[in-house]
């Protein structure tokens, strides 16, 4: 194997080991000066500049994200926390009361006294999780600032036979409000 100039200048006895680490010290010092001073380049700082601005501009997007959801599981936690405490209890019936959430019809058991609360609107249906559960109506307006969806049936929103267009062919016909569906 060949010997380094470090070393075949030692084994020569030319310079002693002091002056070998001195001299190697000097040249690393003489390199680490000679990057330190190395100016970049117009365009790699521009370049340098650029890509700074977008990542801090990716980094405030990623945490205005990671902020509304934040927020979002807050509001959806305080309007779970909002029904679980005062939502009426619930009940064990083979009478049900039919509603219609989007698209589909629901039902939900309630006694006679529950649904007459429902017909007068004293009483609304709130979803929250997956669970439709009865509530009182004072509850309404908080519930419906933190999720305006979350209220199914409500005295605001009237009943679906309010919400008919004027040249609906049944409009003559008068539904009964006894009328179990």
């Amino acid at each position: 194997m060949s010997l380094s100039l470090r070393e075949q200048l030692l084994k020569a006895g030319l310079v002693t080991e002091k002056q070998a680490r001195k001299a190697g010290r000097e040249t690393s010092q003489q390199q680490h000066q000679r990057k330190k001073s190395a100016q970049p380049s117009p365009q790699q700082a521009s370049a340098s500049d650029q890509a700074r601005a977008a990542k801090l501009a990716r980094d405030q997007a990623l945490n205005r994200q990671r902020q509304e959801q934040a927020a979002a599981r807050a509001r959806v936690a305080e309007l779970r926390q909002l029904i679980e405490q005062h939502r009426l209890p619930p009940v064990e019936s083979d009478d049900y009361f039919s509603f219609v959430d989007g698209t589909k019809v629901r039902r939900i058991p309630v006694t006679p006294a529950l649904r007459e609360r429902l017909v007068r609107g004293t009483a609304v249906i709130a979803r929250c999780g997956g669970r439709y559960d009865l509530l009182p109506t004072e509850t309404a307006p908080r519930i419906l600032e933190r999720d305006p969806a979350a209220i199914v049936t409500s005295p605001q929103t009237g009943s679906p036979a309010a919400e008919r267009p004027d040249d609906d062919p049944y409009k003559d016909f008068v539904v009964p409000d006894d009328l179990t569906w």
